[in-house]
């Protein structure tokens, strides 16, 4: 009779759900847009053109990867073929907005007004939520200032207001925090969720939310491109591809509107057993920020320094990670700070370099750039050499501020830290090359390419390292390559390893570690002859493409992988000394503050000292 009750009670839930969202509306979901490769634009301008043409649709979604590059040229022109729409549109960024950004996503946000978006409409709440990697090469990963967005407004919605959640990514472990979002909405009534990413219609149902996957509005090997058009009726929401300038759609998906009931079983989540295996590694402490932290925490005077994604510098204290001061600036902060003395030096996405006092963060002096500052600096001296990403490379003084010389003349942004070497400044670009610039006077000595006109096989995110008058980069095309450091002549390249950005220098100079993109650790020996390899050994870290570099101490090799574990390999032995899992998403770079503490920084926002017993 209970039984008989309960079952009464949820038909008839379900049935003033279905009442109280009678409205049938209708909207228009694209994505994959990638204004700036071949078809992209032309593509958008017909979908443009369709849907004003197309009736009853009510408002248009796009989730994410908009342009190709995330150029500022590139999302204003994809802005301006949207503005053309008649009808309000609702947009998020994917992971070629973020991820390739000359701006680190903060031309998105100054383009577009924001990264995520929530409305209201006929009894549903809309909610769009950023996601990507986010400059570096990494997983995709739902942003730390998003989930405490998200965590805000899931606290504001009724519990039986009826969700529809659109992200690029799909919500599975393609995203390194997916659960971050799934256990948020399964606490409340979601309808289902769309995605973008694939480039293809698909159903997906991720931990008892249905969702939709929907089709690149590329045209790919088709003559035009298309989109999706989303019906929503009393029960059910039916999803039908749209092809521009052509009558008709294809139906080819429906699912059930019912209030969303948790299923309660158990998913996979992410596991930290390595912890428990190497129980001699202890967090001192840990200190979680309030976004994104995409950069190496550095340190001096037990004080800790980094930017996080909103902007802010923040000071912590090696010893207990408690806060001491933090400073904001007008854009996301991708570059690790440079401290010499009580100076500290550091790059914003709102163009700037900072120079702050490293006890009290009191500003000192700024130097503007006419766009983003995403890469390191370094000091040597009285000087302060960097990129930025109007095409520049700069020297600038320590004391004033004021510039010293700059080379006009660099191709693609820069995102990087740079190398000193014999008088040389080496860093690489997202502008394919690989640049020697004269200490001096910041002359273009010589331009080194791996040949390819792929974007995606720039020596961006190398950490160059050298030895005995030889350069070594490892870049996305998982060549380790040597370079003639005089003349940026190629001297040897090598994929016996697929090896991809991670590099190290052993403190003899005389071995180049690399990480290669499944469990195995491998070393070179620096000579101007390819010998093979000169060691490697199997760790069994998984598949990994994250740029975290290599460092060693005392004949022990340490590097962080793309799932927020840190490792620390006894080569010699060829066994694990120990490994420590943080949190599940990138270990960005870490110090060696002593012999048994170990500094680091993951994507999420988590900053945490390693004491090894």
């Amino acid at each position: 009779m209970k039984r008989k009750f309960l079952l009464y009670l949820l038909c008839f839930l379900n049935l003033v759900f279905v009442e109280s969202n009678a409205q049938n509306f209708r909207y228009a979901f694209v994505s994959d847009t990638h204004v700036g490769s071949p078809s992209g634009e032309a593509d958008l301008r017909r979908t443009v053109a369709d849907i004003n043409q197309t009736p009853h649709i009510d408002f248009v979604i796009l989730t994410g990867d908009i342009t190709e590059m995330g150029t500022n040229d590139e999302l204003a022109l994809a802005k301006s073929i949207l503005d053309g729409l008649n009808k309000k549109y609702y947009i998020i960024p994917g992971n070629h907005d973020t991820g390739w950004s000359e701006s680190g996503g903060v031309s998105f946000i100054k383009t577009f007004g924001y990264d995520k978006f929530f409305f209201d409409y006929k009894g549903y709440r809309f909610i769009g939520c950023a996601s990507g990697p986010y400059v570096r090469m990494s997983d995709g990963h739902i942003p730390r200032d998003a989930t405490v967005w998200l965590d805000s407004l899931l606290k504001a919605t009724p519990k039986q207001m009826p969700l529809v959640f659109a992200n690029h990514y799909p919500l599975d472990n393609s995203l390194d925090n997916w659960y971050e979002a799934t256990d948020r909405l399964k606490t409340r009534n979601i309808q289902y969720a769309i995605c973008g990413h694939g480039h293809q219609n698909k159903a997906f149902n991720f931990e008892g939310i249905p969702a939709t996957m929907g089709r690149s509005n590329l045209r790919a090997k088709d003559s035009v491109g298309g989109y999706n058009v989303v019906s929503m009726y009393a029960d059910s929401v039916v999803f039908a591809t749209k092809k521009p300038g052509i009558e008709g759609t294809h139906t080819w998906r429906k699912i059930a509107l019912k209030n969303f009931v948790d299923n309660n079983k158990s998913y996979p989540r992410p596991d930290y057993q390595i912890n428990e295996q190497y129980k001699n590694v202890k967090k001192q402490w840990v200190y979680h920020a309030k976004a994104n932290v995409v950069n190496t925490p550095s340190y001096a005077q037990n004080i800790v320094v980094f930017g996080n994604s909103l902007g802010t510098i923040e000071a912590l204290n090696l010893k207990n990670g408690k806060q001491l001061w933090s400073y904001p600036t007008g854009g996301a902060i991708y570059s690790s700070a440079a401290i010499a003395g009580d100076w500290v030096i550091i790059g914003s996405g709102d163009g700037k370099l900072y120079a702050l006092a490293l006890k009290t963060g009191q500003l000192r002096w700024v130097y503007q750039a006419e766009k983003s500052i995403l890469a390191s600096p370094i000091i040597d001296g009285q000087t302060i050499y960097i990129g930025a990403n109007d095409h520049t490379f700069n020297a600038i003084d320590l004391n004033t501020g004021k510039l010293k010389w700059q080379n006009q003349s660099i191709e693609g942004s820069i995102v990087g830290r740079p190398l000193l070497y014999q008088g040389k400044i080496i860093f690489g670009t997202w502008g394919r090359q690989l640049y020697a610039l004269d200490q001096k006077n910041g002359k273009t000595l010589w331009q080194w390419n791996n040949g390819s006109a792929n974007r995606m096989f720039s020596p961006a995110m190398v950490s160059p390292v050298a030895s005995k008058g030889v350069v070594y980069i490892a870049a996305p095309d998982r060549y380790l390559t040597a370079i003639d450091a005089n003349n940026g002549e190629t001297i040897w390249r090598s994929n016996v390893a697929k090896v991809r950005e991670s590099i190290g220098l052993s403190t003899d100079s005389s071995l180049v570690y690399a990480k290669t993109m499944q469990d195995e650790i491998v070393a070179f020996k620096t000579e101007r002859t390819f010998n093979g390899l000169a060691w490697s050994q199997m760790v069994g870290f998984g598949y990994e493409h994250t740029p975290s570099d290599l460092v060693e101490q005392n004949g022990l090799v340490y590097f962080g992988t793309k799932n927020g574990i840190v490792y620390c390999i006894d080569p010699k032995q060829k066994n694990t000394r120990w490994a420590h899992k943080t949190d599940n998403s990138m270990v960005n770079g870490f110090r060696l503050v002593a012999s048994n503490k170990l500094l680091l920084s993951t994507m999420d926002g988590v900053i945490s000292l390693l004491k090894i017993k």
